[in-house]
């Protein structure tokens, strides 16, 4: 089920660094949210930190707050593990597990969550790659290598890996950025229909598709060289696209940036 993600005063760090300063932001359920900004002003970082990505990196750190409906992701009860089947992730580059069919790579979380009988998994494998607009596509070739699928198949056959554990939201980290436009276009149209499902996060360089998919846009900058990144707006996405509050929102939109 869709839950909203309540972010307040949020600093990231990479040892002594620090990547992003006072994030504060709603994410609301069921619905698309776009992240938009130059290259490392903290986007990818601040993604990261909703899911406790950023801490698999040594050094890494987090203060401030991350709630999910209420509940404190960051709270010393909280295992990380647990966060993450709570909050899925899809990342920029396809990354089916190589040495697994494409049935394993879909029921491979679930395994992760102990076992549960065959026909059981059969039904959630089927469903989930309904979900990702794959079904068609891989019914007769199940036992075949996910890593054998196009690029486009593949990001699919992860967002399928993904929604199998019924997450609650979906963070997406460039999805589309090595795909073509075909791909693409099944991409965000699969977004789309999932929304109503699933919370979904995107971290994208693409302006359109941010223009065409999400539903709320934070646009994050660097307050100068060597600073952490910021948000420095936030509001609905046809209002970012067409009546920015701030000159360095619209001036990166309209290209007219650094």
């Amino acid at each position: 089920m869709a839950k909203q993600i309540t972010v307040s005063g949020l600093d990231a760090y990479y040892g002594s660094h620090k990547a992003i300063e006072d994030v504060s932001m709603t994410i609301e359920p069921a619905s698309i949210t776009a992240f938009i900004g130059p290259s490392g002003c903290g986007k990818s970082t601040f993604l990261r930190t909703l899911n406790r990505m950023h801490e698999v990196i040594p050094g890494a750190r987090v203060q401030g707050k991350v709630m999910l409906d209420g509940q404190d992701l960051y709270a010393g009860d909280i295992e990380p593990v647990s966060v993450r089947r709570m909050i899925g992730m899809v990342f920029q580059r396809p990354n089916p597990f190589p040495t697994m069919s494409i049935y394993e790579n879909v029921a491979a979380g679930l395994r992760l969550n102990g076992r549960q009988a065959k026909s059981k998994t059969d039904d959630v494998v089927e469903r989930s790659l309904r979900g990702a607009n794959l079904w068609n596509e891989v019914k007769d070739r199940l036992n075949k290598p996910g890593a054998g699928l196009s690029g486009g198949q593949q990001q699919r056959l992860c967002i399928a890996r993904a929604i199998a554990v019924q997450p609650d939201v979906l963070l997406m980290d460039e999805p589309c950025s090595a795909l073509d436009p075909i791909s693409t276009l099944a991409i965000e149209d699969l977004m789309v229909e999932l929304k109503s499902e699933f919370t979904i996060v995107i971290v994208t360089h693409n302006m359109q598709q941010a223009a065409r998919v999400s539903d709320r846009t934070a646009f994050f900058n660097l307050a100068g060289q060597g600073q952490p990144g910021k948000v420095i707006e936030m509001d609905e996405t046809s209002r970012i696209f067409t009546n920015p509050s701030e000159k360095a929102t619209e001036d990166y939109i309209t290209g007219r940036f650094g």
